[in-house]
């Protein structure tokens, strides 16, 4: 068991859980798929590679074309056969997590997705020196992208603005996204609770490019050109 140990830096020590699918519903082979030369799962994989709270990294898949391709390039990352009750799109993501935790007990985990391709190591680090920072006041950590926008339910009520006072959206007060790149929690809370959002949890703004996430075919175009264009700058 990692036991929340100090890392070089000081702070306690993390593992990340990367879960990945090999089937995904609106893009085909989406989490291989190649993307500015790599596989899309490579670019997490790498990114969290660069942070140095993190120890360990798992992997929890159903996709033998996942698992040769991490076994291959990243022999260093802990694979988990995803069991067959939790496979589907259907199987909630605190279900998958539950399972991980328990196939890899540590203090503290750091949980994200391969579809995030634009999330950078310094902003996960980040996430990560806040988090100890405010634990134990707050027990988890999630990202967010904050959105100044007119809001409206689906009664067709106003949510965060006065529609007799048209300000400008820069001035509207912000409402945040859940952006699912980031979460941080703690091994007993979670168990706890099923919840990789506590009862006390921080929200961590990032930027909305860095929370940039895949989920239809012109999103994986505009992620690759992102991409690319941040290279060649």
């Amino acid at each position: 068991m990692v036991d929340g140990a100090a890392a070089g830096n000081g702070q306690p020590e993390v593992v990340a859980l990367v879960p990945m699918r090999h089937e995904s519903e609106r893009v085909p082979n989406k989490n291989f798929r190649p993307l500015a030369g790599k596989p899309l799962y490579a670019h997490i994989l790498e990114t969290l590679q660069a942070c140095a709270q993190v120890v360990q990294i798992v992997v929890d898949t159903d996709s033998p074309t996942i698992r040769e391709g991490i076994e291959a390039g990243f022999p260093e990352i802990l694979l988990l056969e995803r069991p067959e009750h939790l496979l589907g799109a259907q199987v909630p993501m605190n279900e998958v997590l539950q399972y991980d935790v328990k196939q890899v007990p540590a203090q503290f985990y750091l949980q994200t997705h391969c579809t995030n391709p634009l999330l950078k190591a310094a902003t996960i680090s980040r996430a990560i020196a806040r988090f100890f920072a405010e634990y134990p006041k707050h027990e988890s950590l999630f990202s967010v992208t904050p959105l100044r926008a007119r809001l409206w339910d689906a009664q067709g009520k106003s949510i965060n603005h006065d529609p007799t006072v048209l300000l400008n959206t820069q001035d509207l007060p912000p409402v945040f996204l859940e952006n699912s790149c980031i979460y941080l929690f703690e091994r007993e809370v979670f168990l706890r609770s099923r919840n990789r959002i506590g009862k006390r949890a921080l929200m961590f703004e990032i930027s909305a490019e860095q929370g940039f996430d895949i989920d239809t075919e012109v999103d994986f175009r505009i992620a690759e050109y992102l991409v690319n264009t941040i290279r060649n700058e």
